[in-house]
């Protein structure tokens, strides 16, 4: 571990776990900023250095390739070093080069007991300051330059273009660059006004009950504390309207951690009730905790339970609406989890999908007459989406595709809404419905 307690000192630390360890950014994230002794500013420096460098990650390696020979002979920490301070100086306009290569040069220094590596660190940054950078537009192979130009596995630059098309493709791959903005949902639609001028955030352009703003700390807030408001991202705060909620439904919500949606969906209901299940102990806790916060809790009732095992559990005709908001690739919230990128293949998406099918399979079998499934996810992959209700509407002739609508037509394709990063600075994100016919 680095013996500093500086900002880059805790970055250097989460980035080698990440990169070296293959640990998630995200969670070591949060659990380094909560137990690190440092301002809110040196907080904020932390969380650009990692989640930056992990984005930019494939673009910084090919310009460190042109002054390192070999990265395998360096001790594991030298290039996660080398690479958050190229970032720094590549894409952080407000730091000053010569901090960047001292603080790099000590940080060095305290994990060596020579000079070896700090004179290296120092050498290499120096050129990437006072030298031309090597030009990308010099890659032949187009899906080679996306790739560096994007920090994209090249896998994911062709599946990209060869779903989207390359003008679209392109503009996602940039927005995928980009920090998300800071999101919430208003508990009661009545105070959206009040706490738009309070946080000095805009109303969203997708959700009713959505407001964003460029960057904010929401979740620290009073309003957060009382349950006025909750974390929960434009695109995913679309996911509970679409089951037109009555208010006396008994609604099974499969896939229910973190409890965002499911908390939305009780919010709609009066003397109706959510079933929220999850795999795991640890997150429907979290369910709990979002509805306690919430003041939904008497609404909600979490079960620990395997979504695909759901009709062993429950008889035919329990539900009169359901969620399945399924396990995915994720690749909608590349911004947020930009490590996902490198730790997901190709071959997933198959194996995801015969999941996401057996987990419909089962809860379609506990559905009233009548009533509907949603299915959301947070990927933007038809092999996930679109092919997955096909199929299952193919093997379940009982069932009738819902056409779902919404102001923002451009969002809304065969009767599904699709959003991509691109269009609303959101997440990526997908949204289907299916009838069981009476």
């Amino acid at each position: 571990m680095v013996q500093k307690t500086s900002a880059r000192a805790c970055a250097l630390s989460v980035l080698e776990a990440v990169l070296e360890e293959d640990a998630y950014s995200n969670i070591l994230l949060n659990q380094t900023l909560n137990k690190a002794r440092l301002k809110q500013k040196d907080k904020a420096l932390v969380t650009e250095i990692v989640y930056g460098t992990i984005a930019r990650k494939l673009t910084l390696e090919w310009y460190l390739s042109h002054y390192i020979e070999d990265r395998d002979q360096l001790e594991a920490w030298v290039y996660p070093l080398l690479l958050m301070s190229a970032y720094q100086l590549l894409y952080l306009d407000k730091l000053p080069p010569h901090a960047v290569i001292y603080e790099a040069v000590d940080l060095a220094k305290a994990r060596e007991g020579n000079k070896r590596y700090s004179g290296l660190v120092n050498a290499v940054l120096r050129r990437l300051v006072d030298e031309p950078l090597p030009d990308v537009s010099t890659i032949k192979r187009k899906n080679k330059r996306y790739s560096v130009q994007y920090a994209l596995p090249v896998w994911l630059v062709r599946k990209l273009i060869a779903q989207f098309g390359e003008e679209r493709a392109l503009r996602l791959f940039d927005s995928l660059l980009s920090r998300n903005k800071a999101s919430v949902r208003v508990s009661n639609p009545q105070d959206l006004e009040t706490l738009s001028q309070e946080f000095g955030a805009k109303p969203s352009l997708l959700s009713p009950v959505g407001l964003v703003k460029e960057a904010g700390h929401f979740a620290g807030t009073t309003a957060f504390e009382r349950g006025a408001i909750t974390i929960q991202d434009e695109s995913s705060q679309l996911v509970a309207p679409t089951l037109e909620i009555k208010g006396d439904e008994e609604i099974l919500d499969a896939c229910s951690a973190p409890g965002g949606k499911t908390t939305h969906l009780a919010q709609y209901l009066t003397t109706g009730h959510v079933t929220a299940l999850d795999l795991y102990d640890h997150k429907l806790a979290l369910v709990e905790e979002n509805a306690k916060r919430l003041h939904v809790a008497d609404r909600i009732t979490t079960k620990k339970m395997d979504a695909s095992l759901v009709h062993e559990h429950f008889a035919a005709d329990t539900f009169d609406k359901i969620l399945v908001d399924a396990p995915c690739s994720g690749f909608g919230l590349l911004r947020r989890k930009p490590d996902l990128k490198y730790k997901k293949k190709e071959t997933d998406l198959s194996d995801l999908q015969e999941i996401q099918l057996k987990i419909l399979d089962s809860v379609c079998q506990t559905l009233k007459k009548g009533g509907i499934i949603t299915y959301s996810t947070c990927t933007i992959f038809e092999e996930e989406n679109q092919a997955v209700l096909q199929k299952f509407l193919a093997q379940h002739p009982n069932f009738e595709q819902v056409p779902l609508t919404h102001e923002r037509e451009d969002i809304v394709k065969d009767g599904c809404l699709v959003i991509t990063p691109e269009q609303y600075q959101t997440d990526g994100f997908f949204i289907g419905q299916v009838r069981r016919m009476a």
